[in-house]
């Protein structure tokens, strides 16, 4: 990939890696390409990043502490979350390269490896995802980078909660999103919690995306269980 230029966005990578000088050369390998870079070191601290959403790409170990990175990803596919994973790991049988590939990753790298090789991999892995940047809907822009809805010439700022919101409702675009599932992994809270956090974010949400908040199009309550993404 071509480092990134000014202004333009920049994909957001996650890399889970437990051993601390790998995780320092990968993300420093990525950072330097352009690329905006997280890094935890388990699988537990991974769980709850991916969770709030807002990544391109999971560069993730296989053997790590606490959730492993094969059940991670298979967590993640059966949560319908189509996050693109790039599997590191020093297990380089056929049979395992074919079990980490039947769990939903995208693609598998073989300890020891090059910066150069996983970079190009990295690369093309987000040239094949077209993860989106932007939302087009019917006379509404989200720009989920620059965190900014526009509806016509009117355009207001997003929080970054507001956007983990979006995307987190728009990837489950095809069912209904429970409020139980919001609670965990947006808000990060136990699934039994009396708040009213969500319908206060979500109300706030409408006053600046929906042409009609009191008649929402995108964002559409499901009585008695949560919420959908309208439009789908």
């Amino acid at each position: 990939m071509d480092r990134a230029e000014a202004g333009k966005p920049r994909a957001r990578v996650l890399v889970v890696e437990d051993e601390p000088a790998l995780r320092e050369g990968v993300t420093d390998a990525l950072d330097h390409e352009g690329y905006a870079v997280e890094a935890v070191a388990d699988g537990d601290e991974a769980l709850k990043r991916i969770r709030r959403g807002d990544l391109d790409l999971i560069v993730l170990d296989w053997m790590l502490p606490g959730r492993d990175g094969l059940s991670i990803c298979k967590a993640l596919r059966k949560a319908g979350n189509h996050v693109p994973v790039l599997m590191l790991t020093a297990r380089g049988g056929e049979a395992d390269r074919v079990s980490g590939l039947k769990t939903g990753a995208d693609d598998y790298v073989v300890k020891p490896f090059s910066v150069a090789e996983l970079v190009q991999r990295v690369a093309a892995i987000l040239r094949r995802s077209g993860a989106p940047e932007r939302l087009e809907l019917d006379g509404l822009t989200v720009d989920l980078t620059r965190r900014i809805a526009r509806r016509g010439k009117e355009e207001v700022e997003l929080t970054d909660r507001e956007v983990v919101l979006i995307r987190y409702l728009w990837e489950r675009r095809s069912g209904i999103v429970p409020r139980a599932d919001l609670l965990r992994d947006v808000w990060d809270y136990p699934p039994d919690v009396e708040t009213r956090t969500i319908d206060i974010h979500i109300a706030k949400l409408r006053q600046k995306i929906e042409e009609d908040p009191a008649a929402p199009k995108w964002i559409v309550s499901v009585r008695g269980t949560g919420y959908r993404w309208g439009g789908a």
